[in-house]
């Protein structure tokens, strides 16, 4: 008899073994969707073999760069994915300072302040203002002052992104109260990488918003091998060159 017990417990634990496998072969919201199917899919996607196979592979490179140490001792794969989903570390010496992981695929994810970005005539007082503002997570932003051609350039190596994964590029920036200008006809914006480009419109700006570079549904990128190599991504007026004022560039997504 209690070969017999042996047996269906190595046959159980092989079961479950052979369900956290195949788990680990989808992505995080489908491990969270398939816990709910029997108690042994659930005890299956919680497993640690699940979940270290949505973190990136060089996680504990990133980790050691932290501003605030992560204790890897006290929680599961699990914990530590999730944790890594809604608080994103701060990185030290790096062009990138802030990491975080999506929480639907795993994918590394990334925030550019204002001062790792290349800004036409960034560097002028008569242009542009670098002011510090409460928020800690952008520190310094670059306010416009007055320019007749508006070019905001953002680089990213794509080593540092998940490989085989699409990505899309965010502007975070507020508008000042006495602003002006920024109301002109709707400006075309084109990102390449490999010599593929994507081609989107610009809408009117309004106040205080989150915005894809592209404004459009098309403004993905595809980041396929991460090999070395760059991306680029980048907010240029090609049309109008009108003054303006009053946008505050915060950060780049």
């Amino acid at each position: 008899m209690k070969w017999r017990r042996a047996w269906a417990w190595g046959v159980q634990q092989g079961a479950g073994g052979c369900i956290a496998h195949v788990i680990s072969l989808t992505s995080p919201r489908d491990a969270c969707r398939l816990s709910v199917v029997s108690a042994a899919f659930r005890s299956a996607a919680a497993s640690d073999a699940v979940w270290q196979r949505f973190l990136p592979p060089d996680f504990p490179s990133i980790l050691s760069r932290a501003a605030a140490a992560v204790d890897l001792g006290c929680s599961s794969k699990k914990d530590l994915f999730f944790r890594l989903c809604h608080h994103p570390l701060l990185l030290l010496h790096a062009p990138t300072p802030s990491f975080w992981l999506d929480k639907s695929s795993g994918a590394k994810c990334y925030m550019l302040l204002a001062r790792a970005l290349s800004i036409a005539w960034g560097d002028t007082p008569e242009y542009w203002a670098w002011n510090r503002i409460p928020d800690a997570r952008f520190g310094e932003v670059a306010e416009l002052l007055d320019v007749c051609w508006l070019e905001i350039v953002g680089r990213i190596g794509s080593s540092a992104l998940s490989p085989k994964t699409a990505y899309a590029a965010y502007l975070v920036f507020k508008i000042a109260d006495d602003w002006h200008g920024l109301h002109c006809p709707k400006q075309e914006t084109c990102r390449t990488q490999n010599a593929a480009g994507n081609y989107g419109c610009w809408g009117d700006i309004s106040a205080d918003e989150e915005r894809r570079l592209d404004g459009g549904g098309d403004g993905e990128f595809y980041n396929e091998t991460g090999e070395d190599g760059e991306v680029e991504m980048s907010l240029r007026e090609i049309r109008g060159r009108n003054w303006k004022k009053g946008l505050l560039s915060k950060a780049l997504k």
